[in-house]
């Protein structure tokens, strides 16, 4: 996917690609602008982009400026630190306003909208009783960057056992037994991943379904889950859950 990032705060556009980096690093940003008239310039002079992030308040004006003196006919997804202007954002190609400083998890939702519109209003090919196209697949996390001592590496979602939370810190353990920290909450690593493959175990642990060794019926309508990697002592569904992970497994 070729972005662009309107946005005048230099920090503000750095933490935005970092994220964008983090959900997807095959997105490119094509172009950073940092005003108005500097928008303007780009948007009549490049094709256009297949989304752009737009911060309202920009150095030398308002960004609806830009809506008026180019034509921007991609989806776009406001940023800002100013809840006033969701109304006059929402005429003009909005799929998502996101208050600054971005989380994460709003970005990923944020995503996943999209994708949903995309399937929602990219019709069939004639013939197909106007039945709406599949081909347009919602987005999910195909790789994690993790530190490695000095290095940065990239693990696919497909290596990934479980993530798991400790300390207020979240980890994602390899079917190598490799762990690694993640810089995210399991919010907002469950947000990422494909629900197909991945459940949200307990308060603790999201789960690959490959990684799952033995199911034992435990006290009281529980599960009690081995792993693979082993975690020492297992980990216990609660009721309450256990329904719900039976359909997961079961679908």
């Amino acid at each position: 996917m070729r972005i662009i990032i309107i946005e005048d705060e230099v920090l503000a556009a750095e933490r935005l690609q970092r994220l964008i980096a983090q959900y997807d690093p095959s997105i490119q940003v094509a172009a950073y602008l940092p005003s108005v008239e500097k928008a303007i310039l780009w948007l009549n002079q490049n094709p256009q982009p297949e989304l752009a992030f737009v911060d309202i308040q920009l150095s030398d004006g308002l960004c609806f400026e830009i809506f008026e003196a180019a034509s921007i006919r991609c989806p776009v997804i406001f940023t800002t630190s100013f809840e006033q202007y969701a109304l006059e954002a929402f005429g003009v190609n909005s799929v998502a306003y996101l208050l600054k400083p971005v989380k994460y998890g709003q970005l990923v939702k944020s995503f996943h909208k999209l994708d949903e519109l995309k399937q929602t209003f990219m019709q069939a090919p004639s013939g197909d009783s106007g039945q709406v196209s599949l081909l347009t697949k919602q987005a999910y996390k195909s790789r994690f960057l993790v530190k490695n001592g000095l290095q940065i590496k990239a693990i696919k979602t497909d290596e990934i056992a479980y993530f798991f939370s400790d300390e207020k810190m979240s980890f994602l353990v390899s079917y190598q037994q490799q762990k690694f920290p993640v810089d995210f909450s399991l919010e907002e690593i469950e947000a990422t991943l494909n629900p197909d493959f991945f459940f949200r175990i307990s308060r603790k642990y999201i789960v690959h379904v490959d990684a799952i060794k033995e199911i034992n019926p435990y006290f009281k309508g529980r599960l009690k889950v081995t792993l693979l990697p082993s975690v020492a002592g297992g980990i216990v569904v609660s009721s309450e859950r256990t329904p719900q992970f039976k359909s997961w497994l079961d679908h």
